[in-house]
């Protein structure tokens, strides 16, 4: 016996009708005598069809009815209201073959390309071949079709209509249709006109409930258990289910449709909700940001100002989340963290304070705000907000989650890995040994007062103008850097998309960089796309070079004692393969630095940069370059004409 046949459609039918009647006033002009028979009938439906009648329209169509299809006209011959758009669906004497009357599958098929596959002439060929169903409708379609039976021989259900704007929407059954015409029918009751009375009955009761279990499911961290029956609830229209939903769906990564709906107009999880919901908006927003107030609707004035104030502050990369009590300490000691590349330690200071943390009400599922911070927001990853979903919360008890595995490998072999387009195939960084990532631009500078910028994403350094440099000489190579720590007791800063490498003129900053300390200056090619391969190490003890060396263009240059474990003889060589070299290479330094670089921090987060001295020398005699001076436009004064 399939779910169809076992179905019980008296009672689904029934209970469809009730709630339909009773979400009607008693006393309405506008209504039509039919559905004002319906609402005192209490019944939406039609006699029952007879098998008679069943037969008879199968021969009529020429096909034997698909079985969810069958058993609905067992109990009703039709069915009016279906959903909010299909007026009158069809029984056994009004169903008949659409033959493309519409003309939709001529107009379909004009966006088809000449390869397009079965599925995309799927959505064609439904508008020729498929059974109509909608009698009266507002221009909406609904067809049976013949064409995709499974195995229990259920037709495929499309429906369509122009003013969506959504491409055509497909139910595996007619019974699935059916029970979304329902959930189509509470959501637009739960959402009344002004004046109407409250949408309740046996099936809200039910979801209420349901949403409520959920809600302690989740904080219990059991956010798979909640997530399924808050969807069904969303799809109801019931209150609390998207905001409680979509609190699980932001954390998981996703933004789609994540509007925190019914809960971000609550002044109580404003400084929660607001930020998240804004920073997506900007993300997304082309230019028009109208589309928030829609979103904020029902909210005070005092709210939507705010939300444009956290708006403002997030396109200007200053939102500050902040949290109460002892988790909002562990927040500040987060950020601290991340701002200079730990995102790993960052991310366990709040997982370890998550049990301190105190919701704003309760309907509040756990910390989010913190998503739109520039600096914690790149900490989340789907593998993390599944770590922090899964820890029990607010009080509940539920078994502690796995951590999450960490981001950094702890090393400098992560930049012989190929990144996302191959971008990366130069990098230069400097390391220098216990002295903190601020202190590093007056190290590699010639300003004693240098400072770091506010932290920016890698693409936001390259792609913003460098303040106060007016000048550029096709002889300097000023390098902008990311700055944080590079593991136990050194400091970075990182370019990762560097000038290109001149042998003759390089000057290395490792001398300058290693005054009173130790400093490691590399610079990679292996795998650059202009120029021939090139690497470079030099070290510093005391502001004095101790050894380095240079391999470019198939030959090596040295100086210095160089470590046996960091020869150059040991990686390059006639036959030696460029990329094995590169990681070769790094894992020794590595080993012997006992340094590493942030890859999650570089890659996906913001640090701190500065511009650097050039890293090469003045030009000689004899030496050409080009100086391009940038100046800004001044208003003239209009000569007045003879």
């Amino acid at each position: 016996m399939t779910e169809s046949t076992a179905f019980d459609w008296r009672s689904f039918l029934l209970r469809w009708s009730g709630e339909w009647a009773d979400s009607l006033p008693e006393e309405d002009e506008t209504r039509d005598a039919d559905d004002e028979r319906a609402r005192q009938a209490r019944w939406l439906g039609f006699p029952a069809a007879s098998e008679e009648d069943i037969a008879a329209m199968e021969e009529r169509l020429g096909r034997r009815m698909p079985p969810s299809y069958r058993e609905f006209l067992k109990v009703s011959d039709g069915w009016r209201n279906a959903g909010g758009f299909v007026w009158l669906l069809a029984g056994t004497s009004d169903a008949r073959w659409h033959e493309d009357e519409s003309g939709l599958a001529e107009e379909f098929e004009e966006y088809l390309d000449e390869d397009a596959g079965p599925e995309e002439r799927q959505g064609v060929d439904v508008w020729r071949r498929g059974l109509q169903l909608d009698v009266e409708s507002d221009i909406t379609h609904v067809l049976l079709d013949p064409g995709e039976v499974d195995e229990d021989g259920e037709w495929a259900v499309y429906t369509w209509a122009s003013w969506r704007a959504a491409p055509p929407e497909r139910y595996a059954t007619f019974l699935e249709f059916m029970r979304d015409m329902h959930r189509e029918f509470h959501s637009l009751r739960a959402r009344p006109d002004g004046g109407e009375s409250e949408f309740a009955n046996g099936t809200t009761r039910e979801l209420d409930a349901q949403v409520e279990e959920a809600r302690l499911t989740a904080l219990r961290g059991d956010w798979e258990g909640a997530r399924k029956p808050l969807d069904e609830a969303k799809g109801y229209g019931r209150p609390r289910a998207a905001g409680l939903g979509d609190q699980i769906r932001r954390l998981l990564g996703q933004t789609y449709m994540v509007y925190f709906d019914g809960l971000v107009t609550d002044p109580r999880y404003a400084s929660e909700l607001l930020p998240p919901l804004v920073a997506d908006h900007a993300a997304h927003a082309s230019g028009d940001d109208s589309t928030l107030r829609f979103h904020l609707r029902g909210a005070d004035d005092d709210l939507v100002s705010l939300a444009y104030a956290t708006l403002e502050e997030v396109r200007d990369r200053t939102f500050h989340y902040k949290a109460v009590g002892p988790f909002g300490e562990a927040v500040e000691r987060a950020r601290e963290l991340a701002r200079w590349g730990e995102t790993d330690a960052a991310w366990r200071t709040l997982m370890d304070a998550l049990p301190l943390w105190e919701p704003l009400g309760p309907d509040h599922l756990a910390p989010l705000g913190w998503v739109a911070d520039p600096l914690l927001g790149p900490l989340l990853t789907p593998e993390r907000g599944r770590e922090l979903l899964s820890a029990p919360r607010a009080g509940r008890k539920g078994a502690a989650p796995s951590p999450a595995a960490g981001l950094d490998p702890g090393d400098l072999t992560w930049l012989a890995d190929p990144d996302p387009g191959n971008n990366r195939t130069s990098y230069r960084f400097v390391l220098v040994e216990g002295v903190e990532p601020a202190e590093l631009p007056r190290r590699l500078t010639e300003e004693d007062d240098a400072v770091l910028r506010a932290p920016t994403t890698f693409w936001e350094s390259r792609h913003r103008s460098r303040p106060g440099q007016g000048e550029f000489s096709s002889y300097d190579d000023r390098a902008l850097m990311a700055v944080g720590r590079a593991g136990t007791g050194w400091s970075f800063a990182f370019d990762g998309d560097p000038s290109p490498f001149h042998r003759q003129r390089f000057v290395s900053p490792a001398a300058a960089a290693a005054v009173g300390t130790r400093a490691v200056v590399v610079w990679c090619g292996l795998r650059t796309w202009h120029g021939k391969p090139f690497f470079h190490l030099s070290v510093a003890q005391d502001g004095v070079e101790q050894y380095a060396f240079t391999y470019a263009e198939g030959e090596t240059q040295r100086s210095g004692p160089i470590p046996p474990a960091l020869d150059p003889d040991r990686f390059f060589g006639g036959t030696a393969d460029a990329a094995e070299a590169e990681r070769s290479l790094l894992d020794a330094l590595t080993r012997a630095f006992g340094a590493s670089l942030p890859r999650h921090a570089l890659v996906n987060g913001r640090l701190h940069t500065f511009t650097t001295r050039s890293w090469t020398r003045p030009p000689q005699d004899g030496e050409t370059y080009l100086v391009v001076r940038l100046h800004r436009p001044t208003a003239t004064p209009a000569t007045p004409s003879d």
